[in-house]
């Protein structure tokens, strides 16, 4: 069964939940075009005042789900793709109420780089962070890494994506990536509470105060973005992916060019 994301509202927040269980919230191109619409509507909602996104299951999101590549419906490039992906999710800076990421589990690749898009993230303490795709012969694609260097510097950054270095949740604290970790039973709860004091602050005061963060951060977040729509599309015409490929697949040391 395919899995899906929903949103559900209460007052004036709205929750977002990824509801693929069974593969870890792995999202697909169905779950994606969910997930779009759902941005697209919360963007023309003046009512909404803060939104909750979480998940069902083991995990958040444990990135992309492999078995679904390559069985698009479209004839869509895979640089097309890529800008399909980022004009998706970059509708959360189209939403005028803060969005919170609550984690728990596998926030891996793509799914973690989309939470550090949003305003806010916490996590339970079981919650683990990865950016495998350097092992998999790609470069991380969804501007999270320009977010994550402005969080918490090049050493980690370069060490999360370069060696695919798994961080915990009590590690994520540390560098600041999440800003609360809470037993995995009160993350629905403390995510609300968050929720619940930001929709009762002045809407003017909330809108104002995410602009000035946002002026500091987000021009140099999408011109990461840019350069990784260049440089991944580049990549998947490379020799060295061609290697990386075959390699796999006759199960044999591969022989790189650096080109």
């Amino acid at each position: 069964m395919a899995g899906n994301v929903y949103c559900e509202i209460s007052g004036s927040i709205a929750t977002i939940t990824n509801d693929n269980p069974t593969k870890h919230n792995a999202f697909d191109d169905q779950m994606d075009a969910e997930l779009f619409a759902i941005l697209d509507d919360l963007a023309t909602r003046s009512d909404i005042r803060a939104v909750i996104w979480r998940g069902n299951g083991p995990s958040w999101s444990s990135g992309r789900d492999v078995g679904s590549i390559g069985t698009n419906l479209t004839e869509l490039t895979h640089h097309e793709l890529m800008q399909r992906g980022h004009g998706g999710i970059q509708r959360l800076w189209s939403i005028e109420a803060p969005v919170i990421a609550a984690i728990h589990g596998w926030a891996l690749g793509g799914s973690f780089q989309r939470a550090l898009l949003c305003d806010i993230r916490i996590c339970s303490e079981d919650a683990r962070f990865m950016l495998p795709e350097v092992g998999h012969g790609v470069i991380p694609d969804t501007g999270g890494v320009a977010v994550l260097q402005q969080i918490c510097g090049p050493g980690l950054v370069n060490d999360m994506v370069l060696t695919g270095r798994r961080l915990s949740a009590e590690e994520a604290l540390q560098h600041g990536i999440v800003s609360r970790v809470v037993p995995r039973e009160e993350l629905d709860s403390t995510a609300l509470d968050m929720a619940e004091r930001i929709a009762g602050a002045p809407a003017v005061t909330v809108k104002l105060a995410r602009k000035v963060i946002a002026r500091l951060s987000r021009p140099s977040v999408r011109a990461s973005m840019e350069d990784e729509l260049i440089y991944q599309t580049f990549l998947n015409r490379s020799d060295d992916f061609a290697e990386f490929k075959l390699a796999r697949t006759e199960e044999r040391t591969p022989q790189y060019r650096g080109s």
